[in-house]
């Protein structure tokens, strides 16, 4: 079983995804108020959320070259800067046109974040990434639980929501003071674009070939291409196949597989589901469950505290078992949860099954992303970048079209949407075990659970 070793990189990166889960989980609850300050429709506040959308295709399209210019985690610490400036701003104006373009701006920056904790954490820790990465989703989703706290805790005292932006400023303040004083850098290696661990120990890319790296006893045969990717439903083996990662002589092959591509679209719709719920629980809370609004705000933790848990518990599962199958459970536990959730008359009902629905989504995002970057191995950036986008297109669509619906049937009946995402993401989780199979080269035998990460 792969181990995880946590080095101050590693706490870092965590940190830094917690930072962004705090605004992400947090402005979910204020998108009702911000309709309520504002007087508009749930479909025209849900245009928040297509800015969401606009700034992660932004976002994704500028980190790979700055990931390149400046290295990985410089362009990790210009995101959260822009995060900290597209807060402010969110904070300080009122009119409808500003709210949505620093929702657009603090998104782009946001996606900039992800995508160098991702990449850091697939490079630095090969086999033992989806672990990494699921402990990195923990601690966003913990700090997801703190921020409808707040801003509820801030709306019943009379403040409103925006106490809570300042607390978002000064909490990425905190954590670059504590990195320049620890001096907590990545090193060289590890911020390197185009430098992706595989699951033996040898980094793919940067036209280094992968038979000069291989250590006698690691499992690989001596003069062995080895694939990109090989954590993730793929180990090395004896060949090479079109689009594995690496070329014959270890040219790198820039091209990504179609078990990226299944991925992303499954990211885009578990997206979906994950945006609606941040964004329109609350409303039903308030409408179906008769909730105030200040309580309502704060009941959306709930969600998160589930997610943070199921993350917490996560990164030792995926250790264990076929991501796939862990995948297909975790969508079985949201439809559960989702079922309490939505028949419940009374309000602790509903949040009891908001923790199981968060219980569920928990390993959504973890394991489809490191299944996707540890396949586009040396084009780990460049598959980040675009990894993104799929987020963009569910946080661009879905939010808007719940809204819409609601509309005109009210929130309560616009949630059925929910479950049919949830039977598209089980569709296309099963697809994408079958395209991991076949990426496989016909003289390996069957995988271990041990042998597959995310």
């Amino acid at each position: 079983m792969p181990r995880l070793t946590r080095d101050r990189i590693t706490w870092l990166t965590y940190a830094q995804l917690g930072l962004w889960g705090f605004f992400l989980y947090g402005f979910g609850p204020v998108v009702p108020l911000l309709r309520d300050e504002q007087g508009t429709s749930a479909a025209v506040a849900g245009l928040h959320s297509t800015g969401i959308a606009v700034g992660a295709l932004a976002g994704g399209a500028l980190f790979a070259p700055l990931a390149r210019r400046f290295g990985r985690g410089s362009a990790t610490w210009l995101g959260l800067a822009g995060v900290a400036v597209g807060v402010a701003a969110l904070g300080t104006f009122r009119a409808l046109p500003a709210t949505i373009t620093a929702v657009a701006l603090i998104a782009t920056f946001g996606m900039m974040v992800i995508s160098g904790v991702n990449v850091v954490l697939t490079a630095r820790h090969g086999p033992a990434a989806p672990a990494a990465l699921t402990e990195a989703n923990a601690a966003c989703a913990g700090m997801g639980i703190l921020a409808p706290l707040v801003i509820g805790a801030s709306v019943d005292a009379g403040w409103g929501w925006r106490p809570a932006m300042a607390v978002e400023v000064g909490l990425i303040a905190l954590v670059a003071l504590a990195a320049l004083t620890f001096r907590v850098r990545p090193t060289a290696a590890a911020a390197r674009a185009g430098s992706v661990r595989t699951g033996n120990g040898v980094r793919a890319g940067s036209g280094v070939r992968a038979d000069s790296a291989v250590r006698a006893g690691s499992g690989v045969q001596a003069g062995s291409n080895v694939r990109a990717g090989v954590g993730v439903g793929v180990r090395a083996g004896s060949g090479v196949r079109a689009g594995s990662g690496v070329r014959a002589g270890g040219e790198p092959d820039r091209r990504l597989p179609r078990a990226y591509w299944i991925a992303w679209v499954l990211m885009a719709v578990t997206g979906s589901i994950e945006v609606c719920l941040s964004l329109w629980t609350a409303d039903v809370l308030r409408s179906h469950a008769g909730m105030t609004a200040g309580a309502a705000s704060a009941a959306v933790a709930a969600i998160v505290c589930g997610m943070f848990l199921g993350r917490l518990l996560g990164g030792r599962i995926a250790l264990r078992y076929r991501p796939v199958p862990l995948l297909l459970g975790a969508l079985a536990v949201s439809l559960t949860g989702f079922t309490v959730f939505w028949v419940a008359p009374i309000g602790w009902l509903a949040v009891a099954g908001l923790v199981v629905l968060g219980l569920g989504n928990a390993l959504h995002y973890p394991l489809a992303i490191s299944i996707a970057l540890a396949v586009a191995g040396p084009a780990a950036d460049r598959a980040a970048g675009w990894a993104s986008y799929s987020m963009g297109v569910g946080f661009g669509i879905a939010p808007v079209a719940l809204g819409w619906v609601a509309d005109g049937v009210g929130p309560h009946l616009a949630f059925l949407l929910v479950p049919g995402f949830i039977a598209a993401a089980v569709l296309l989780a099963v697809r994408l075990g079958r395209a991991l199979r076949a990426q496989l080269p016909a003289d390996q035998p069957p995988l271990p659970a041990t042998a597959v990460s995310a």
